[in-house]
């Protein structure tokens, strides 16, 4: 009897609140204006993330347009259009109750953060008729239990998921090498080498959270004489190559590999690892250790090992207020003996894309050699950076760098730009400005100066970038830079041209000069030139080629490179499959 007592009152329950929100829907339908204009939000390859979902009326296959801004001036690259009226049209892949992904179908340009997309005349009559029809029309509302009790059955089984598209993704490119280099002077020789190269974005691995990223390239062997160090040669030691763990549902952080520490990047690129806990929902600490292989760091020395303790509070988010600061304590080896105890601080706070502070220190007191005056505790190195975007086209910014030390990196990396960090001391303002017909233009001029400077030096770097040159599809870079301080002063300058043909070869040519004179390295001036070819061999195979031209000073030599390897990706017919269902 209280059984059938319970199911009549849940019965009589339901059939009202039926009828009051039936009656609820018919009078606010009309009033519910159908939102049209959404934002976007992020954007990740050719995914963009907008601000409405399902409560805004939308779903899967959901047609979406951007539409030319009138009140751009005619010309402007922004309003490229695709058709008349239309830069691009995308398509909604997946839909959350206020949020949507959604997938580019076609675009005369890039789609880009903040732009607006909107529903086409088509898809707002099918929002209006689907929440006309869904609001006016009334059913019945019917109950029944084939078997149970609904009331005392509150555990459900759940239903079978398919994984998500990032667990156990294997992306990358494995290949072996043969390199050639004929060394010129006046003892001409000629080596050959042997690697291998390999890239590598792993996520979720067998289903873990487990991760490996970055790319590597070494030798294995090296025949005929003893060659010395080529430019190609330092700059492959500079790769990154780590394998982390990072679960969302774990106070508990890990990397190992070469790589940086996340919460301090000042710290350089160290082969070791790190661990680290989250105490609360905002604040890290943890524990590292390794040693400092990159030789475009400041203090690079293959002997010299580096350990310490960190503690990171951040918070905020990407799209309003964020910030990051981290604090913590540090020893460095050489050669396992104690060379420089050390204090180090980082400091990091950005708004939106508008404006963003950087800050980081190191207060030490260096070991001093045998024989000489002990070094008082002070502050060994320090960067701040400063960067306000005052118009969507015109970034400036402000830096000022000090170093106690002179440097130990690698001066052969001058004329790349790796090193560009550390040739400018004291402050330094620039600017980086977009001009119509896709050129980027960008300086910095500055003071230069440290604490054994007993002068002020010009420093300047000059530059500008072409995405699209004409329509040859070509993309330029050019930059020239003066440098002067106590322990180095030079130029170089570098010209860089790159092109995709299609989507199966690919061309970068770097040509350039440095001249580098330093009291504490031996003084230098070369030429360099460096070609590259990518290209595709069918769906799998690809083949690489390098040549580097070096003249001048101690470096005089030519090297060729050619590498065969194997592309691999094992969720690549998944998407296939997906695009053929979403072209």
């Amino acid at each position: 009897m209280r059984r059938k007592v319970a199911l009549f009152l849940l019965l009589a329950c339901a059939s009202m609140g039926s009828l009051r929100a039936q009656s609820a829907s018919g009078q606010t339908s009309a009033q519910a204006p159908v939102r049209t204009t959404f934002h976007v939000r992020y954007i990740s390859g050719k995914n963009v993330y907008i601000d409405g979902g399902r409560d805004a009326g939308l779903s899967e296959d959901t047609q979406l347009v951007l539409r030319q801004n009138p009140a751009l001036p005619e010309g402007d690259p922004r309003n490229r259009s695709l058709e008349p009226g239309i830069v691009a049209r995308l398509s909604v892949l997946s839909v959350a109750s206020t949020s949507a992904v959604c997938v580019i179908k076609a675009s005369a340009r890039d789609v880009t953060p903040d732009d607006i997309l909107a529903l086409p005349d088509g898809e707002v009559d099918k929002i209006v008729q689907r929440d006309t029809l869904g609001n006016t029309r009334q059913y019945p509302m019917v109950i029944s239990f084939t078997q149970g009790d609904p009331l005392d059955e509150e555990a459900r089984e759940e239903l079978p998921r398919p994984p998500l598209p990032e667990v156990n993704q294997l992306r990358g490119r494995i290949g072996f090498d043969v390199s050639s280099i004929r060394q010129l002077g006046q003892a001409p020789s000629t080596s050959n080498e042997y690697g291998m190269v390999f890239r590598a974005d792993f996520t979720r691995l067998f289903g873990t959270h487990w991760n490996l990223n970055g790319y590597w390239r070494g030798q294995f062997q090296t025949n005929s004489v003893v060659a010395q160090a080529t430019l190609q040669d330092l700059i492959n030691r500079t790769y990154l190559m780590s394998l982390s763990y990072i679960n969302p549902d774990s106070r508990w952080q890990a990397g190992i590999g070469r790589l940086y520490l996340p919460w301090a990047s000042s710290l350089e690129v160290i082969d070791g690892a790190y661990l680290a806990m989250q105490f609360a929902t905002h604040s890290v600490a943890g524990v590292f250790a390794g040693s400092t292989p990159d030789p475009a760091a400041w203090d690079y020395n293959p002997d010299r090992r580096i350990g310490g303790l960190f503690y990171n509070l951040h918070g905020g988010s990407y799209d309003n207020f964020r910030f990051s600061s981290t604090a913590g304590v540090g020893v460095e080896l050489l050669k396992w003996t104690i060379s420089r105890p050390f204090t180090f601080t980082e400091n990091d706070y950005s708004f939106k894309r508008v404006f963003s502070l950087y800050e980081s220190m190191q207060v030490d007191r260096p070991v001093a050699n045998p024989g000489t005056p002990a070094l008082s505790t002070g502050i060994g190195q320090s960067l701040i950076s400063m960067r306000v975007q005052v118009h969507p086209r015109v970034v400036l910014d402000l830096t000022d760098t000090y170093f106690r030390d002179v440097p130990t990196y690698d001066p052969t990396l001058v004329g790349t730009g790796l090193l560009d960090a550390y040739l400018y001391q004291g402050f330094n303002g620039g600017a980086r400005i977009e001009f119509p017909r896709h050129i980027t233009g960008y300086f910095s001029l500055g003071q230069s100066n440290d604490s054994t400077d007993p002068k002020n030096s010009l420093n300047k770097l000059f530059g500008a970038t072409i995405s699209h040159i004409g329509q040859t599809g070509l993309q330029l870079d050019a930059r020239y830079s003066k440098f002067d301080s106590a322990f180095a002063a030079g130029t170089y300058s570098t010209v860089t041209l790159s092109r995709d043909l299609q989507e199966h070869i690919r061309l970068n040519l770097q040509a350039g000069r440095y001249s580098y004179t330093s009291p504490i390295a031996a003084s230098s001036s070369s030429s360099f030139v460096n070609l590259m070819v990518d290209s595709d061999l069918g769906a799998r195979l690809f083949l690489e080629s390098m040549y580097t031209l070096q003249r001048g000073g101690s470096m005089d030599y030519d090297q060729w490179t050619s590498t065969l390897g194997y592309r691999f990706d094992n969720r690549s017919a998944a998407r296939r499959a997906a695009h053929a269902l979403h072209p």
